[in-house]
């Protein structure tokens, strides 16, 4: 943030980057080469981008070329991030009289505010952001505005500091473990008593997903079925998938948010594959997807801190496993993207730590519920 205190109206410039950041959460985005430019970004905010601009624009040539400068540097930030549309608030402190400002240009939206009265004045930015009049810094100026303002962000940071790495910290990941444990020993007891995990027979007997024996009542298959493994080959690839994925998503949503995506994204993998098949079915593989979905979701949330992680890892594996699935036999690709979806949308209702918002939450229970709904009754019409 290249920002020099001693140009033209510095002191407001100031009150407002200490009320996005203080007040709605906004936190600063290096940009190179952007002198006497402050760039904020909150990606649950109003506006995903706040730009402040205290350079002098002299006339509309100059605006239209500090417009086109904002538009590649917004294509950046959505290249980077993956996303399709971001909303700029474009607040400009020093405009020339001969300077015609367009309210909006695509999505970047332009306001002239050259001092404190304007602020409190301004319809638009008070619409958008209704707490600015009261939550606003205006009775201090000069080293103590400094002072105070300057305090006031670092603790700021530093308690969004403490949330990260709360979350970040590495963590033991006991839920995974006692999964894994679990799984094992079932295997395990498939040849102890019965006649091992490639057996029709037992696998049944243990309680795998079929869905005549479902339509008889025995519904608690579309959740022991997830436990048991057919083969070793099999077994050895979902406890690896699932030690990678699981104790790094465990460490971020912690253990009870952890295992009730892991069971709920299960039992809609095991859901939507028992309605669109008959066949005998049984592995963790449903409720892994679902752990790559909560972590699509998660990662999407904090794509700013987990830099490129998901445009090159958590997408390209998701696509590479579909298509896996699709290409060979005997693997069930309907609980594949059952888990998936009920990862994404159960991680989404349960909300993730630091970006709770009881919108998308209540969707998200909405959305699952009905699919649950849904796909239980057209397994037992």
């Amino acid at each position: 943030m290249n920002f020099s205190i001693t140009s033209r109206n510095a002191e407001m410039v100031m009150a407002l980057v200490h009320y996005f950041i203080t007040e709605e959460n906004y936190t600063p985005i290096m940009v190179q080469g952007a002198k006497d430019e402050i760039w904020l970004e909150n990606v649950d905010g109003p506006y995903r981008i706040i730009r402040i601009n205290s350079n002098h624009i002299h006339n509309n040539e100059q605006y239209k070329f500090d417009l086109f400068k904002i538009n590649n540097i917004v294509e950046q930030i959505k290249k980077k991030t993956l996303s399709l549309k971001v909303n700029t608030l474009n607040i400009l402190v020093d405009v020339g009289d001969n300077c015609t400002i367009d309210s909006e240009n695509k999505n970047i939206n332009s306001i002239v505010i050259p001092n404190m009265e304007d602020i409190t004045k301004d319809k638009q930015i008070n619409a958008i952001f209704p707490n600015l009049k009261n939550k606003l810094v205006k009775d201090k100026q000069g080293i103590e505005l400094i002072v105070d303002v300057t305090n006031d962000i670092n603790e700021k940071t530093y308690k969004d500091s403490e949330i990260f790495n709360k979350i970040f910290s590495p963590k033991k990941p006991i839920m995974t473990i006692s999964l894994i444990i679990i799984c094992v020993l079932m295997f395990i007891a498939t040849y102890i008593f019965g006649s091992g995990s490639e057996s029709v027979e037992t696998l049944l007997k243990f309680g795998a997903n079929y869905q005549p024996l479902i339509k008889a009542g025995e519904v608690w298959r579309l959740i022991t079925s997830m436990f048991l493994h057919i083969g070793i080959l099999h077994l050895l690839f979902n406890m690896y998938a699932l030690w990678i994925v699981g104790r790094q998503l465990e460490s971020f949503l912690g253990k009870t948010k952890f295992i009730i995506v892991y069971l709920g994204s299960g039992l809609l993998g095991s859901l939507l594959s028992v309605v669109l098949h008959t066949t005998v079915s049984a592995g963790a593989s449903g409720a892994i997807f679902g752990l790559l979905g909560s972590l699509l979701y998660f990662g999407y949330h904090y794509r700013l801190y987990l830099g490129t992680v998901l445009k090159t890892q958590i997408i390209p594996v998701i696509i590479l496993n579909l298509i896996i699935g699709f290409t060979l036999s005997g693997i069930d690709n309907f609980a594949h993207i059952g888990g998936l979806i009920g990862g994404y949308l159960l991680t989404m209702a349960l909300g993730i730590p630091g970006r709770d918002a009881k919108k998308e939450q209540i969707n998200g229970w909405i959305v699952y519920i009905l699919l649950i709904l849904f796909l239980g009754y057209m397994l037992f019409r």
